[in-house]
């Protein structure tokens, strides 16, 4: 019979490693993920010397550092203790993805290690690292996965101090909510006066008048909901003494009234720019009874559409209940498993399967660039085509000097929606790199 071959792989555990929960009691330990390779189904073995302090699993296809207990193969039966090692001997199939877990038996241990193998043929260690639990939220074997990008929840989860009331939270928390109550003192008096300007019917004899009238409205409530927003998520994390089916009903219901809002308002805008550059088109023909009459069914039917459009989101939307758990003394000194509940977190989470997941990303992308569009090639052709009529009036100049002059007098409507989009860019960054 031919001599087993001899595989080895040594590496260190140290800070630089990742850590997880190994027994799921919010105990960490550092760990290494090395893929195993092998060439033929048979069984092979395994052996850690006790000396270093660590011990090894094998699991199929993954390890969940959150879930430590899914994919595990290596059973007690195939363990042997030793004196000076601990020896492994599983059987492996060549068809199978392995990864095979280093450990340390006590918790944030930092220690060299070395694995030797012996099998009828080599095996082949390849280090990996995993970081995509960015994708989870709750704690160790107690997950729960999100598929969208960074929410207000997902910022201030973390944050907010619990049990706490608003003097004993930290800086941010306060610098934050300072600048949310200024934002909504703001607006709330610049949408007043936008409100009493356009009540005016003076100002309301086209549908411009109209539009800006509505929009003036659309950002109070805006600015509004993200502030109902933003206090809903702080004293929901500081104060857990709110009823569930309450915070099942605001998850589900506060973003996407949010969002009908803030979308509402950007189609409003578009419109006031689109009206704008038909009234250029049209000239003295312009029809001002007809433009109102179409203003107000507009008006009426966009919250309609833009609801039709995002009303996926609320069926989506739920309450995830995430438990912080701790070995009970009694069973910690007998070693068993059970555990109490000391916290209990509530966080609002969206997860769409993948297909919803593109609509939901095909409707952002939609609601984003159709307003920036919209007001970019209205004010492009209010530019131009005021230049062209100009320039057939007036002959002592050419095209491209009314051109130049139009530009120096409306290049404000260019600039406008560049800067909104620019603004607009991070939103759209984070709803798309940081899904999952």
């Amino acid at each position: 019979a031919s001599l087993p071959i001899y595989s080895n792989y040594s590496s260190e555990l140290t800070t630089y490693n990742q850590k997880y929960d190994k027994k799921c009691i919010r105990e960490y330990y550092y760990y290494e993920i090395i893929r195993l390779t092998v060439l033929i189904d048979a069984y092979y073995t395994f052996i850690i010397r006790k000396k270093y302090g660590t011990e090894m699993y094998i699991y199929t296809n993954d390890f969940d550092p959150l879930n430590p207990y899914r994919n595990s193969i290596l059973k007690e039966k195939e363990q042997c203790s030793q004196i000076d090692k601990m020896i492994y001997a599983v059987y492996l199939q060549s068809s199978v993805t392995y990864v095979l877990l280093a450990t340390t038996l006590h918790s944030l241990a930092q220690t060299s290690f070395s694995i030797e193998a012996y099998s009828s043929r080599n095996i082949t260690f390849q280090r990996i690292v995993d970081s995509s639990t960015y994708c989870y939220v709750g704690g160790p074997c107690n997950t729960q996965v999100r598929s969208i990008g960074l929410t207000l929840d997902d910022i201030l989860r973390f944050e907010v101090k619990r049990h706490r009331p608003m003097h004993h939270q930290s800086l941010l928390i306060k610098i934050t909510a300072a600048l949310s109550v200024i934002m909504f003192v703001v607006g709330l008096i610049s949408s007043a006066c936008s409100i009493l300007t356009f009540q005016d019917a003076s100002s309301r004899q086209v549908g411009c008048g109209l539009y800006l009238l509505a929009s003036s409205v659309t950002s109070l409530l805006s600015i509004t909901m993200f502030t109902i927003k933003f206090w809903f998520v702080v004293i929901t994390q500081m104060d857990m003494s709110i009823r569930p089916f309450v915070l099942e009903r605001s998850c589900k219901s506060i973003e996407t009234v949010l969002k009908l809002f803030f979308y509402w308002n950007a189609w409003l805008n578009a419109c006031v720019s689109v009206e704008r550059g038909m009234n250029v088109y049209k000239g003295v023909s312009f029809d001002k009874k007809k433009s109102k009459r179409y203003a107000r069914w507009i008006i009426f039917i966009l919250p309609i559409v833009i609801v039709g459009t995002i009303i996926h989101e609320p069926l989506y939307g739920h309450v995830f209940r995430h438990e912080i758990k701790r070995q009970s003394p009694i069973e910690k000194e007998t070693n068993g498993d059970d555990k109490i509940v000391i916290d209990t977190h509530f966080w609002c989470l969206t997860t769409y399967p993948q297909s919803v997941q593109d609509y939901n990303t095909a409707i952002l992308f939609i609601h984003l660039l159709g307003p920036f569009l919209a007001n970019l090639f209205s004010a492009l052709f209010i530019i131009i085509e005021s230049a062209r009529r100009r320039a057939e009036a007036q002959k002592r100049q050419s095209y491209r000097q009314h051109l130049r002059e139009q530009w120096d007098e409306h290049k404000q409507l260019v600039i406008s929606p560049m800067i909104l989009l620019l603004l607009s860019t991070p939103r759209l960054i984070i709803s798309l790199v940081s899904g999952c």
